[in-house]
């Protein structure tokens, strides 16, 4: 083993992690624990020879393709896949859309957390999947619609409600758009958000105009001025945040941009407070 080749020695570490008796191996008498190297490169369907040059360091670069098969063969975990890629070429691996699995308990503790600003959490196709009180009472009450509904994008273009409540209806849109298409397409959700567009431009000519536009945004911050059903129009800051571990999940916060509107905030927020 060449103590200078960091990928094989991952590749070895993991592989005698393993036990045989999982994979319905009979463990007999094994002279090393886990896996052999035979045995992982039946499972990732390359040859022996080449995976045991490449714990031996002597086999050259590896494909994208045959590492996310020793990925597989191995049982790595997302963050030991990409680990294993970033030892192997150098970069993390192209993105890999899931669909979300929902949110813990922890993660809905934290937006609640937030109690004087709107806090979410969104897919990469803008589906917002959780969020705080006070994002109910300053944005839109989520719980009231669908959850195949709750898309930013197909409110923006379908909700008189959300279309009066931008000061700038058009700029918005359009950086919703842009958004949506920068944010599925890094997370390799192509296929969600191509059905999410061909949906939206039979329901909305000003979607289909815009998203034919072929725009691109990438903002994670930003200002903003809502029209408040009753507040009025108050002014916002928002700021977006990943979420460590959750690759298909973003958290957005906003909050009072100004001293008046964070005075007029608290002071809705609290005459709420027993609702």
């Amino acid at each position: 083993m060449n103590e200078h080749n960091p990928l094989g020695k991952f590749l070895r570490d993991r592989r005698t992690r393993l036990d045989p008796a999982a994979f319905g191996i009979a463990a007999g008498r094994r002279r090393t624990a886990g896996l052999r190297r035979e045995e992982v490169a039946q499972r990732a369907n390359i040859s022996t020879t080449w995976y045991t040059w490449l714990e031996q360091g002597r086999g050259g670069a590896a494909s994208a393709e045959v590492l996310d098969r020793i990925a597989g063969g191995l049982m790595l975990t997302e963050p030991e896949r990409e680990h294993l890629f970033m030892l192997g070429l150098g970069r993390p691996p192209e993105a890999r859309y899931k669909l979300s699995d929902g949110v813990t308990p922890r993660l809905q503790r934290v937006l609640d957390a937030f109690t004087g600003s709107a806090a979410m959490l969104r897919t990469p196709t803008w589906d917002i999947v959780a969020w705080n009180r006070t994002a109910t009472l300053l944005l839109t009450d989520y719980a009231k619609i669908p959850p195949k509904e709750r898309n930013v994008a197909r409110l923006m273009f379908s909700s008189a409600r959300m279309r009066a409540a931008q000061s700038d209806w058009q700029s918005v849109a359009r950086f919703v758009v842009g958004s949506l298409r920068a944010d599925a397409i890094r997370a390799g959700a192509d296929n969600e958000v191509a059905a999410l567009a061909e949906e939206l431009s039979r329901l909305s000519p000003e979607f289909a105009a815009m998203w034919e536009d072929n725009e691109v945004v990438s903002v994670s911050d930003g200002y903003k001025v809502l029209h408040h059903p009753e507040l009025g129009p108050i002014e916002l800051e928002f700021s977006t945040f990943a979420v460590d571990g959750r690759p298909d999940l973003s958290m957005m916060v906003y909050n009072p941009a100004s001293e008046a509107s964070a005075e007029r905030i608290a002071a809705y927020l609290a005459a709420r407070a027993a609702d």
